[in-house]
């Protein structure tokens, strides 16, 4: 748990450290977002807060790096700041800084934000916390073959035909680090992932004639072959580290519930494969999966602010004349 650096009260529930998810910064305009993160976790954010547009730009964010963010329901003890509550229209957003106090001294310790466009978390700021260990048994952090991936599979589109914000976030992120491995070269995709988001994968991949080849790879998968070009893997939900093949491979990280959507297999029809439905069983068919009323829209400033950061485009002249030509579509 978390508490306050001044008096020592305790800020939060029993939290556990988890990846920090690759959505945080990016969220739909307009739009009311569910908390970021899932009950008794927490993870930190290494860069301050603000994307620099290029890394070689001068640009910084605004606040301290190594934030702690947790969902709002785990924080304990803290009161808002009246004065330091603005928003654009339905929440707060942080604009003024801190405007949670600690309940015990007074002191600001975070930031609730939760106006639209933003994942609903408190952010708590790093020199006024400390952590301390709550007493309970620490949980080890699961290898690939314990988890059950079944329980990460977030669909693409919710039952009101609204593509997944999470999706429109963390597509983009895996493109931008897609486009980097293949330094700007066209590259085709598995039949899956093309036929979902086509259209949205051809406004950011390079145009042409396909010279590498990507394909999706994981626990649970075939083992992927030997000279595959690019692999699309899952990223850890505890580490945030890409899934590993046995060989040496070029992998591009992917959100683990976007992963599981397609590398799992779907569910099966409830009717027997022949015969007729067994005696005292109601037949009820399964319902038709929700349609998107609109295209799939990647979030352009996820795209653009991690190919920003990828190493690769520092050193790259090609991949730098690409992020220029296409990271900022309208």
């Amino acid at each position: 748990m978390f508490v306050c650096a001044g008096c020592g009260a305790e800020l939060t529930a029993p939290v556990s450290r988890v990846a920090l998810p690759v959505h945080t910064h990016f969220g739909a305009w307009e739009q009311l977002h569910p908390p970021l993160m899932e009950p008794a976790t927490y993870a930190v954010e290494p860069l301050p807060s603000g994307a620099p547009r290029r890394p070689w730009d001068d640009e910084v964010g605004f606040a301290a790096p190594e934030r702690i963010v947790i969902a709002p329901g785990d924080s304990r003890d803290m009161v808002l700041i009246p004065e330091k509550c603005a928003g654009y229209c339905m929440g707060i957003d942080g604009r003024d800084g801190s405007n949670l106090a600690c309940g015990g001294c007074g002191s600001a310790v975070a930031t609730r934000m939760d106006d639209c466009g933003l994942w609903q978390a408190v952010w708590l700021e790093p020199d006024a916390v400390r952590r301390l260990p709550c007493g309970l048994p620490a949980v080890p952090t699961p290898d690939w073959d314990e988890l059950d991936l079944e329980l990460y599979v977030v669909p693409p589109v919710g039952p009101d035909g609204c593509w997944s914000f999470r999706w429109e976030a963390a597509v983009p992120v895996a493109l931008a680090h897609l486009v980097a491995a293949c330094e700007a070269r066209p590259v085709a995709l598995p039949g899956p992932l093309t036929d979902l988001l086509g259209e949205a994968l051809a406004r950011c991949l390079p145009a042409g004639p396909p010279e590498r080849t990507a394909r999706l790879a994981g626990p649970g998968m075939p083992a992927p072959r030997p000279g595959d070009d690019v692999l699309l893997v899952p990223r850890h939900p505890v580490t945030g580290e890409p899934w590993r093949p046995p060989h040496a491979a070029v992998v591009v990280p992917l959100d683990i519930g976007v992963w599981a959507h397609f590398a799992l297999p779907g569910e099966t029809s409830p009717l027997p494969a022949s015969g007729r439905v067994p005696e005292g069983v109601l037949r009820d068919d399964y319902p038709l999966p929700p349609r998107p009323w609109r295209s799939f829209t990647p979030h352009h400033t996820a795209f653009a602010r991690t190919l920003a950061r990828l190493p690769a485009l520092g050193r790259l002249p090609e991949l730098r004349a690409y992020y220029d030509r296409f990271a900022n579509w309208p």
